[in-house]
């Protein structure tokens, strides 16, 4: 199982392939925001990575953030737990104004993952 670490929280065992969006709200009781249901349409679910970021991140993830000029961060929607790794989560509820954290996620990533080597 991989160990996911939040930067100030501390380490949490996630299973494997699972969603890190997912992880961050269910195993590391993260009030990580994911206002589209995680389907990389929205940047709300954005990470920085202190360590162990992935080589590679689906077509949408580099068409939405390459849309919105945002650049340094990672959505936590389109990213399977299958090492370990170290985040920061910059993106939450508190302090937000919304209502609440957003659409429910599926266990699987959406749209269905075109992987392309991260530039």
């Amino acid at each position: 199982m991989p160990t996911l670490t939040v930067e100030g929280q501390g380490q949490f065992e996630v299973a494997a392939g699972k969603r890190l969006v997912l992880a961050l709200v269910e195993d590391a009781g993260q009030d990580q925001l994911h206002a589209c249901g995680g389907q990389s349409k929205c940047t709300t679910c954005r990470v920085e990575f202190v360590a162990g970021e992935p080589s590679q991140m689906t077509q949408a993830e580099h068409d939405c953030l390459t849309a919105r000029e945002v650049s340094g961060v990672r959505l936590s929607c389109q990213i399977n737990c299958d090492h370990d790794m170290t985040v920061r989560v910059i993106s939450r509820l508190a302090g937000s104004g919304r209502a609440d954290q957003g659409k429910p996620c599926t266990a699987e990533i959406q749209p269905e993952p075109a992987w392309i080597e991260k530039t």
